[in-house]
């Protein structure tokens, strides 16, 4: 444990000597790469506003086509689930792993060739979707198949390590993995057209990155994160994240998945009515009841869009499974995807990025316009179920989105491509 200590010493001392001597003269590309976070928040940032500005035309096209046999809505499914907010994801655990698990900090081998592969994987996936062009989609699953398999190998070596004894690295790792057999399960749907089982496999795809990866990772970064942030801003604040509610939501993660995957959708509340259950619980002891900043608040008033993505969920399935219909449509994934995932995800990394450029730690006015115009979006998008003419409220909440995030992620993508504020490394 000391060597490793000296060894994280000596290379951070090093490296602030290197960067307060040549900060003016870095490299862009050595800037960029000074960080996991950077690259990969960086890739994300791009995906941000390229994957919904093609999401917006396909919705306003008179005749949407699909890339090869997987249609528009899929597409968007894949690249938002497995490649957008992955990319975050990544830049994330790689920075934490290490230090929840007091071992040496990252080096550019270890996440630059994550960070290029979801990039590149996702330039060309949105290339395929304005194109149409098979062989670039296929090229950039690949990739992204290559970065996600790499970033697997970096943070097991760390779990390896600490002989999985951290249980939040464990559940966000387990997620990972799940994820990863989702993307190659993505390549061989890809590659098994007018097979019996291509539809399904292609439909199990898409579950399985809301409620096998995205959901469980969030979670879990909740349950660690949220009562720690708040235990230090908030006077009095009681930290409550015991670690058996973490494991008593990966069953009903799974049963979910399972339930979707093989059409039993009318019995998604045996899966969905106790994580409402929990998620109401959590909101209800981590809540900050005294004075919290701003750059706090967002993350509970995000996760506080989870209940009522659950709610939805086990409304829609209780209906079905009593008159047949499905009512809601697709309100509840994107309460879930927008309200939840969308929210927290600029509370999230503009505490990060704010944090980890040597910025003060508040809610800028670009990250609470983003966040506050998220807000409409969810509502918005989940309406737009209830409409006469729900494209109109599809494609109001595309652009809603375009407007959200511009200014927030040009912002931080111009940070991530410049030294830090304070002279320090990282």
């Amino acid at each position: 444990m000391i060597q490793v200590i000296a060894g994280r010493t000596a290379w951070s001392q090093t490296f602030a000597m290197n960067n307060n001597s040549h900060s003016q003269s870095l490299s862009l590309p050595a800037v960029l790469t000074a960080a996991p976070h950077r690259l990969l928040f960086f890739a994300g940032a791009l995906n941000v506003l390229a994957a919904m500005a093609w999401w917006t035309w396909w919705l306003f096209h008179t005749v949407p086509l699909p890339v090869e046999q997987v249609t528009g809505g899929w597409l968007h499914g894949f690249i938002v689930q497995y490649q957008m907010l992955p990319s975050f994801m990544f830049g994330f655990l790689i920075t934490v792993f290490p230090r929840w698990m007091g071992q040496a900090e990252p080096t550019r081998r270890h996440y630059v060739p994550v960070g290029l592969g979801m990039l590149l994987g996702q330039v060309l996936c949105l290339a395929a979707a304005f194109t149409g062009s098979a062989h670039a989609l296929h090229l950039g699953v690949v990739l992204t198949i290559l970065g996600w398999g790499y970033g697997l190998v970096v943070l097991g070596t760390v779990l390896v390590r600490n002989r999985f004894q951290t249980w939040h690295a464990v559940s966000c790792y387990t997620a990972l993995t799940i994820g990863f057999l989702g993307l190659l399960g993505f390549a061989v749907y890809l590659h098994s057209f007018g097979r019996p089982f291509n539809l399904w496999l292609g439909q199990a795809v898409m579950q399985i990155g809301t409620f096998g990866v995205l959901l469980p990772i969030y979670a879990t970064v909740a349950h660690r994160m949220f009562p720690f942030f708040a235990g230090n801003v908030v006077a009095g604040y009681q930290s409550w994240r015991p670690m058996w509610l973490l494991g008593a939501q990966w069953p009903f993660w799974l049963l979910h998945v399972g339930l979707e995957a093989s059409g039993h959708k009318s019995w998604l509340w045996l899966a969905d009515a106790p994580l409402l259950l929990i998620a109401l619980v959590c909101l209800w002891k981590w809540w900050p009841r005294g004075k919290a900043p701003g750059i706090l608040r967002v993350l509970f008033l995000g996760y506080a869009w989870l209940p009522v993505a659950l709610l939805l969920y086990v409304v829609q399935s209780v209906w079905l499974q009593l008159d047949g219909a499905v009512v809601l449509g697709k309100a509840p994934l994107h309460a879930l995807t927008i309200g939840v995932f969308g929210s927290l995800l600029v509370a999230m990394v503009t505490r990060v990025s704010q944090g980890h450029s040597g910025r003060p730690l508040v809610l800028v006015p670009v990250a609470l316009f983003a966040f506050s115009c998220l807000q409409l979006v969810a509502l918005t998008r989940v309406l737009a179920e209830l409409m006469e003419t729900p494209w109109s409220g599809f494609r109001v909440a595309a652009v809603g989105w375009l407007v959200a995030f511009l200014p927030w992620a040009l912002r931080y993508a111009w940070i991530y491509l410049r030294p830090r504020a304070d002279g320090r490394p990282g």
